[in-house]
């Protein structure tokens, strides 16, 4: 009998079957599958489609040749061109190209397997968690396919309680880093299109009802109320006792969630510590479900627009900002806390109190180091130039990694400002676009700002989707991409906006250790009266409430390709990709350090 009700629970959850994304995967019963992993490249996809193009994974019975089979000759005459085993390895999380030498431009398919072990105990559940993984993953445990992912930057789980053994499990997962006009990002952007498994690869062990998922933040209009919700997967109705614990603040709340799973919270507090750069302080919180506790560290803070001003805690301040992309000193992307630790210590060595994420979701680890350091936060989709506005598919993809990056991070007291996009040609297909962006983001988040990063013509601020945002935010690039230094504090800026206005990107290219007259592109003094002209035009820009010049520290690019300068670098950081900081750093510097004493 026993064993008839284990097997009834097992099969009772779809073999792959997603239960929506889990949130604070940090806090919960996990084990690492980072470490080395085999790969096999594919170019042809030659494990994936047989030569008459017949796709493996939807054959009842695949063939030996699909690669997800993990299939091994069985005799010395057996056919089988390929073998995991015998194939290279590699660091996992971390993209091929950086990584792999032959790989440095490659776009295309790669095979990754692992092989583990793992005793599930009786009663229990299991999920996979892929933290990030650029751009589209085909993903099989044990032969069984779990599902297609698309999206190079946000997380993804399947359930694998059925398919799981305790011996010689293997997980292989088909990687394509192919750019498609379709997709979000497009075809063309100004960073490295790093492929591979890039972030952290899980097992979450969950009991057969669980918190998946939960928001505990400020009411929006009382910062005397915590409010929120808790969601449980899997309800059973006969166990459903909830309480919230926080012990600093004497609160121990307790309710039962609705038969949708959902127990919706609205809690007086009173003597709060607010969070805030000056003070970034986190409250020990505990969510515990029928005996069984998920822990997090949640600050609790108001940001709001009143006019012009943006307003931390009810108090006006000035984001003194940059922007980061998440790469690490190696040239290949950022995913681990000594990278975010890097970035985030520079940020707050150059006087800031915000960063500007771009563009497109961090690794986890930047938010929660954030969290700590007391950095507002910036976080943005890749809606990025030229996406198919009018492709329903493309707006639906957009969506859905907008709902992971907040589903994720709605809980990081850090992130004040959700980004729709960065400088999106203006047609009506775009505003539409964006605007429903918007609307779906204040449907699942009405606590923060909503922004975008648009362009300027003739030093007008009066982009159409301004209506839409909290904060009017645009790039431009004076001095670099056109435009007369010597009058730059004479430029004019009208907005019709009486809305906080940001700079989200300025700046120019400079080489580290290249020294030449102010006159002289591509050297740090040229870079430097660079920095020093703009900012006394950006101190005339009306309803000025933030800035984020472009970039914290050199990335690559493959669209930047001077010999001896660029050599696929875009040199507009402040700090070099070797850790130098040129000498705009020590202007912006000085320039926050005035700002900060305004403020």
């Amino acid at each position: 009998m026993k064993k008839i009700l284990t097997l009834l629970f097992l099969t009772s959850f779809a073999i792959g079957q997603s239960q929506g994304l889990i949130s604070n995967v940090p806090n919960r019963n996990t084990t690492s599958l980072n470490g080395v992993w085999n790969y096999i490249i594919d170019p042809y996809q030659t494990g994936f489609y047989s030569f008459h193009l017949d796709q493996y994974d939807k054959q009842e019975k695949p063939t030996k040749g699909a690669f997800f089979t993990n299939y091994h000759a069985q005799n010395k005459q057996e056919l089988v061109e390929y073998d995991f085993d015998k194939s290279p390895t590699i660091t996992i999380p971390g993209d091929w190209n950086s990584q792999v030498m032959e790989l440095k431009y490659y776009e295309g398919n790669v095979w990754f397997k692992k092989s583990f072990d793992y005793n599930l105990a009786p009663n229990k559940r299991l999920f996979l968690y892929l933290g990030a993984i650029n751009y589209k993953a085909d993903v099989y445990l044990n032969g069984k396919k779990l599902g297609t992912h698309e999206g190079g930057f946000t997380p993804f789980n399947y359930e694998v309680t059925s398919i799981v053994q305790p011996k010689d499990n293997y997980l292989v997962i088909k990687v394509d880093n192919t750019r498609h006009k379709e997709d979000v990002p497009t075809v063309n952007t100004d960073w490295w299109n790093y492929g591979g498994i890039t972030r952290d690869v899980t097992l979450i062990e969950e009991e057969s009802s669980f918190v998946e998922d939960y928001n505990i933040q400020l009411k929006k209009g009382n910062a005397n109320v915590i409010s929120g919700f808790i969601k449980i997967n899997n309800l059973d109705a006969s166990k459903n006792q909830i309480s919230i614990a926080i012990p600093e603040l004497k609160i121990n709340y307790k309710g039962k969630a609705d038969n949708n799973g959902i127990l919706n919270f609205e809690i007086p507090a009173k003597k709060i510590s607010y969070w805030s750069p000056e003070n970034p302080k986190l409250y020990d919180i505990s969510i515990d479900f029928n005996g069984k506790k998920l822990n997090d560290k949640i600050g609790f803070r108001t940001i709001e627009t009143q006019g012009d001003k943006i307003l931390l805690n009810g108090k006006a301040v000035f984001l003194r900002g940059i922007s980061i992309h998440e790469e690490n000193a190696k040239g290949g992307r950022a995913n681990s806390e000594e990278d975010a630790l890097r970035l985030l210590n520079w940020a707050k060595e150059l006087g800031c109190n915000y960063v500007r994420l771009a563009h497109y979701p961090h690794n986890e680890n930047m938010v929660r180091e954030a969290d700590k350091m007391g950095l507002m936060v910036w976080e943005e989709i890749p809606v990025y130039w030229t996406v198919e506005f009018t492709n329903k598919n493309t707006y639906q993809n957009a969506q859905d990694q907008l709902t992971a990056a907040i589903t994720r991070d709605k809980n990081r007291a850090s992130i004040v400002i959700w980004s729709m996009a960065n400088e999106t040609p203006v047609s009506d297909a775009r505003n539409t676009f964006i605007t429903n962006l918007v609307h779906h983001t204040k449907s699942l988040d009405n606590t923060r700002l909503i922004s975008a990063a648009l362009l300027t013509h003739n030093g007008k601020i009066d982009d159409e989707i301004g209506k839409s945002l909290d904060i009017i935010a645009f790039n431009q690039y004076l001095g670099w991409y056109g435009g007369n230094l010597e009058n730059a504090e004479k430029t004019f800026w009208t907005t019709p906006y009486n809305k906080p206005v940001f700079v989200s990107e300025f700046g120019g290219d400079a080489k580290a250790g290249f020294h030449g007259e102010k006159n002289e592109r591509w050297t740090e003094e040229y870079q430097e009266y660079l920095y020093i002209q703009n900012l006394k035009m950006i101190e005339k820009i009306p309803h000025l409430s933030g800035t984020s010049p472009w970039i914290l520290v050199d990335f690559r690019s493959p669209k930047r390709l001077l010999p001896g300068i660029q050599d696929g670098y875009n040199r507009k950081g402040l700090i070099s990709n070797d850790g130098e900081k040129k000498k705009a750093f020590y202007i912006m510097q000085d320039w926050y350090a005035k700002k900060r004493k305004e403020y």
